[in-house]
């Protein structure tokens, strides 16, 4: 059977005030509507329709090739937008989901047992609805004594009994793709908003004598939607909760979790262990037997078994298992860390390889470089890799030795088991085994204190 879902995203969502259309704003390192789409390919639907109207170049920018769009010239309400979907529906038979672009939370297995139910009560139409303890705002569903729908009644038209009735309408439905064509050419704007409403579809097929059901969601947190910055608010610390308890659950420990943010996309291996001020975002994947943190950032990073990270940064790059980061330790992207390697305190690399068992252990500055195994980069060394117009690349070799505060004049190469003095500024290749010496001869002149310090009150300017 196909599924057809219509993601609707073409309102201007002025309550944000935001020059980025609403359903883009990020919850937990995600668009909201990326949330939405996720879950509906997670459910198995594979035709997922975008309506776009207001800043619509934004959200197929962000989409890309993976949706169908679909655009809504003027918002004239939600039945409108459903009706601009109708010609690329016409040819099928099935299900068509209709939900809103700013409902990140729903889950895919919310969308399963929607559709789930729809095909078992055999309905023209099934609503995803919510139970709340304060209803107030969201149109209620009014059911009949058989469980199944007799209508919606928003807040403004429902009476007293009507307002106490705790079950409300998600705004996201499930229907019979031919049922919902019929009910839109019935559709009409006779209100006093001059619109179309999709829940006026509803009550068409009911007034038909269609079935129209209801699937209430067994967290009713999941339907909630976002319209301003405090509802987005909420939403995000919702879900990551949610994501901080999976993860716990999965055999990881939060020393503080309330302190710990964890992306969706996030994975991270058992018997991990998160300090406080953490922040594990993107694509970043974390294996098993971990110490991260605290204080710690961690952007779009594979870091492999039994790893330490304290107090640094990490960004766009990859870790072998082993490895000692920290603290202070800013790794741009790029950079390619090999098993076992230490990156100490106050060290930058970028856009490096950094081979097994090597050690930078402090102070240092290794950019566009490839260092290779059991090398040791002293204390203050740094690689000078741009020259104003092309960053150029440093190699140094296996079993080598820079000694502290070493300048690496890029392009450069220091063979295997080499050694650099300390203090050296290198800027010729350094062949396998050698020792490199570049620096001025020491000079010492005895007794001379006292006369340098006359010239330079000499030279200090009258007050």
């Amino acid at each position: 059977m196909s599924i057809n879902a219509v993601v609707l995203a073409a309102g201007q969502g002025t309550r944000m005030k935001s020059r980025r259309h609403k359903v883009l704003h990020p919850v937990c390192g995600k668009p909201m509507i990326r949330h939405i789409l996720d879950a509906l390919q997670t459910a198995g639907i594979t035709r997922p329709i975008v309506v776009i109207g207001s800043l619509g170049e934004q959200v197929q920018a962000a989409l890309g090739d993976d949706v169908e769009f679909v655009w809504q010239k003027e918002q004239l309400g939600t039945g409108h937008a459903v009706m601009q979907v109708a010609p690329l529906l016409e040819s099928g038979a099935g299900i068509t989901l209709v939900c809103t672009g700013d409902t990140p939370l729903i889950t895919a297995d919310t969308f399963k047992n929607l559709i789930e139910l729809h095909q078992q009560k055999g309905a023209a139409v099934t609503v995803l609805s919510g139970l709340l303890d304060n209803p107030f705002g969201y149109g209620r569903i009014i059911r009949g004594d058989d469980g199944s729908v007799l209508r919606i009644v928003e807040e403004k038209d429902a009476s007293a009994e009507e307002k106490a009735v705790r079950e409300i309408n998600s705004g996201t439905y499930c229907f019979d793709t031919p049922s919902l064509l019929e009910a839109l050419k019935h559709l009409t704007n006779d209100n006093a908003q001059g619109e179309y409403y999709l829940t006026d579809c509803i009550d068409i097929l009911r007034r038909q004598g269609r079935k129209v059901a209801a699937y209430c969601a067994t967290d009713a947190d999941e339907i909630m939607g976002v319209n301003d910055r405090i509802q987005l608010a909420v939403v995000e610390q919702l879900l990551r909760e949610k994501i901080r308890r999976d993860h716990m659950r999965n055999g990881v420990t939060l020393l503080d979790p309330s302190s710990v943010y964890i992306d969706t996309d996030v994975k991270i291996g058992a018997d991990t262990v998160i300090y406080p001020g953490t922040f594990l975002t993107g694509f970043t994947e974390i294996g098993s037997g971990c110490e991260i943190g605290p204080n710690t950032q961690i952007q779009n990073c594979t870091l492999g078994d039994g790893s330490v990270v304290i107090q640094s940064v990490l960004i766009d790059s990859t870790f072998g298992a082993g490895v000692n980061i920290g603290p202070f330790a800013y790794v741009r992207p790029g950079s390619k860390v090999s098993n076992n390697v230490k990156i100490g305190d106050f060290v930058e690399v970028k856009n490096s390889t950094i081979g097994e068992g090597s050690k930078i252990p402090h102070l240092s500055y290794v950019g566009d470089a490839d260092i290779g195994s059991n090398t040791n980069i002293g204390c203050g060394t740094i690689t000078v890799n741009y020259d104003g117009i092309t960053k150029h690349r440093t190699v140094v070799g296996n079993n080598s030795f820079i000694g502290c505060n070493t300048n690496l004049v890029a392009p450069v190469a220091v063979g295997d088991n080499s050694y650099v003095a300390a203090g050296s500024t290198i800027t010729d290749h350094v062949p396998d085994g050698a020792l490199a010496i570049a620096r001025e001869k020491q000079v010492t002149k005895e007794g001379y204190k006292e006369k340098l310090e006359a010239k330079l009150r000499e030279r200090r300017p009258e007050k």
